[in-house]
C-alpha cells in the first residue's frame, strides 16, 4: 500500500481556455504559472505552494457542455480557503460573476458551490475545526454564512473588507 497526501492539480477541458483563464483569475483570484498560448493555462490558487493547482485546456466553442448527473465523470472540484471571512468574501464574488449556484452547512465544512463559464461544478468551502465537528453533526442544511461569522465575532471583520 503507498500513502496518497493530496490532490496536487486537477486539469479540465474548457471550450476556451482563455476565457475560462479569465474567470479562475478574476474570481478565485488565481494566476498563471504557465501558459502555452491561448490554448493552455496552468494556475496556482493565492494561498498554494503547488507549482499549479488548476490546468485549462482549450478544445473549442463546439465542444459539448458537462452533463449532470447522466454520465461518469467529474463532479466538481473543491477548493478550501483559510478563514471564514475568506469564505464570506467568496461568496461575494461568485454572486457578482453570477456563478454562485448554492451554499450548504455539511456539519464538518461549509460549503459554496459555483459553476465556470464552461459549466463545470467547483466548490469553495471552509473547514470547520476538528473539534467542533461531533457536536455540529453532518448532513446537509442551509448555510448561514452571517450567522457562522456573527457567532465567532467574525461579522465586522468581513464588512470592513467587502
Amino acid at each position: 500500500m503507498f500513502t496518497v497526501k493530496r490532490l496536487n492539480h486537477a486539469v479540465l477541458y474548457v471550450r476556451n481556455a482563455q476565457r475560462a483563464f479569465e474567470f479562475y483569475r478574476d474570481v478565485l483570484g488565481f494566476q498563471v504559472v504557465e501558459a502555452m498560448g491561448e490554448r493552455a493555462y496552468f494556475l496556482r490558487a493565492n494561498g498554494s505552494d503547488n507549482h499549479h493547482d488548476l490546468g485549462l485546456f482549450g478544445i473549442g466553442e463546439q465542444a459539448p457542455a458537462p452533463g449532470r448527473g447522466d454520465r461518469v465523470g467529474l463532479y466538481h472540484l473543491a477548493w478550501e480557503v483559510e478563514t471564514l471571512p475568506d469564505l464570506a468574501r467568496a461568496q461575494v464574488a461568485l454572486a457578482e460573476a453570477g456563478a454562485l449556484t448554492g451554499e450548504s452547512d455539511h456539519g464538518n465544512s461549509l460549503s459554496l458551490y459555483a459553476k465556470d463559464p464552461d459549466g463545470n461544478e467547483f466548490e469553495v468551502f471552509w473547514m470547520v475545526p476538528r473539534e467542533e465537528w461531533e457536536s455540529r453533526g453532518f448532513g446537509t442544511r442551509r448555510l448561514d454564512l452571517y450567522g457562522e461569522l456573527t457567532r465567532r465575532g467574525l461579522a465586522d471583520a468581513v464588512t470592513a473588507t467587502t
